[in-house]
């Protein structure tokens, strides 16, 4: 009962903390996650039939949701997003700039909001099996949807020719969902671990 009572405060006092962080703390943390998506971006499998690669990106981008909320959490893939367009060589193996994958990254943006948004305002979320649910929408819909779209424009530029959704659903999502989903189940039970499961002040956290 010793260890429960423990854990629970350590939970509650993480994301009081969080709330109670000021800006330069807030901003802080936001580049330490936009940091380890570069790096998750960096443990990549390529794949020779298309132009986006097997990374561990979604899982750095569904923790910085649950950890920094949804305001924070979207900037902090907003910072990954602008600043590896500017130049940081943190996209995949080590690139900057926009291409194939860049709608992914507006996907990530999106993500961390949505994940941040309902785990902080609803308690009943934070079960295990409730975050599998929202972990998964994350990024099968958010992330995907927009990766997808920016996907055949780009094939659409690079061929001169309209690609089909069919190719452009092999090529930019029936590769990856086995993958996502079982990166979705991990961020999920890491979530269950650390959120706490009384409500706690994000007003201030976003």
């Amino acid at each position: 009962m010793q260890i429960i009572g423990n854990m629970r405060e350590m939970r509650l006092s993480i994301f009081t903390w969080r709330s109670r962080a000021d800006l330069v703390q807030k901003i802080g943390l936001s580049l330490v996650f936009a940091v380890l998506t570069g790096l998750m971006a960096q443990m990549r499998m390529p794949l020779p039939f298309t132009p986006v690669p097997i990374t561990g990106q979604t899982f750095a981008v569904l923790l910085a949701g649950v950890l920094l909320g949804k305001r924070w959490g979207a900037i902090s893939m907003v910072l990954y997003g602008a600043l590896g367009i500017a130049g940081v060589p943190w996209f995949n193996a080590a690139t900057s700039g926009m291409g194939a994958t860049t709608g992914y990254i507006i996907g990530f943006v999106l993500a961390a909001a949505f994940v941040g948004y309902v785990t902080d305002t609803f308690v009943k979320a934070r079960n295990f099996y409730s975050l599998i649910v929202v972990m998964i929408f994350s990024t099968l819909f958010l992330v995907y949807i927009p990766g997808l779209f920016w996907l055949g424009t780009w094939l659409n530029a690079v061929s001169h020719s309209p690609a089909s959704i069919g190719t452009v659903f092999s090529l930019g999502a029936a590769p990856f969902v086995a993958g996502d989903i079982l990166k979705a189940l991990a961020a999920a039970g890491i979530g269950w671990l650390l959120l706490p499961k009384t409500p706690f002040s994000a007003n201030r956290a976003g």
